[in-house]
């Protein structure tokens, strides 16, 4: 696998060498990447006015997936193969390299000590939002990250789950904020579980991961 480490040369939009920048964050497990993963990572950017959006897959996820899956090389790849092209988003394999639970305070931390001055736009949906509170050190994520909170539509646009852990102006700041999403309902579970019945994944996801999982047979029950 390779590895994408956080020491590279930083441009913005303009492709002008920066600084800082205004990074979103987004992590999961890619498993596999889809087209829901991408048009939702092109809003963020395009409505919170990021230099880039970081794709970071998992090592292991706190809530552990059911059935078959990839192994980390192959997560990575097709995050890389899925976002060839585009000059403003990154695959960064930083919870791969670091192994073990992958807790999203660790990770913040991780890019601070490595770039200080960048402002940081931690991407969540809705239903993550409603359990933040029960992630390890949640106060501490919505200091060292902006939340861009995405809803699905059809779902109330609450962000009270953040009151007890931000104080009134950083709420207001990560209202600000809040992404107008007209999200592709496309689930990565039934994308695995597609797979697994011989169905369909074609449209789904880039072309180039969709040959890619039928190359290396993933998700097959064994």
């Amino acid at each position: 696998m390779l590895a994408l480490g956080l020491s590279e040369k930083r441009c913005g939009n303009g492709n002008e060498e920066q600084t800082s920048m205004r990074i979103g964050v987004f992590g999961g497990s890619f498993d596999p990447i889809h087209f829901g993963h991408l048009i939702l990572a092109e809003q963020c950017r395009e409505q919170a006015k990021l230099d880039e959006v970081w794709f970071v897959p998992a090592a292991i996820a706190p809530h552990k997936r059911v059935g078959p899956t990839a192994t980390d090389n192959q997560r990575i790849e097709m995050v890389e193969l899925a976002i060839a092209g585009h000059a403003f988003f990154r695959a960064k394999d930083l919870e791969l390299v670091r192994g073990g639970t992958s807790y999203t305070i660790d990770t913040l931390e991780q890019l601070v000590a490595s770039n200080p001055e960048d402002e940081r736009f931690l991407i969540i949906g809705g239903d993550s939002l409603a359990q933040l509170a029960s992630w390890r050190k949640p106060k501490q994520i919505c200091e060292l990250a902006i939340p861009l909170v995405y809803f699905r539509p059809g779902s109330p646009q609450d962000l009270g789950a953040l009151a007890p852990l931000v104080s009134s102006q950083r709420l207001e700041k990560i209202r600000d904020f809040s992404i107008d999403s007209r999200m592709i309902d496309i689930s990565s579970t039934d994308i695995r579980a597609r797979v697994a019945t011989g169905r369909s994944i074609r449209y789904l996801l880039p072309r180039p991961v969709e040959m890619l999982i039928h190359q290396q047979q993933m998700y097959q029950e064994r």
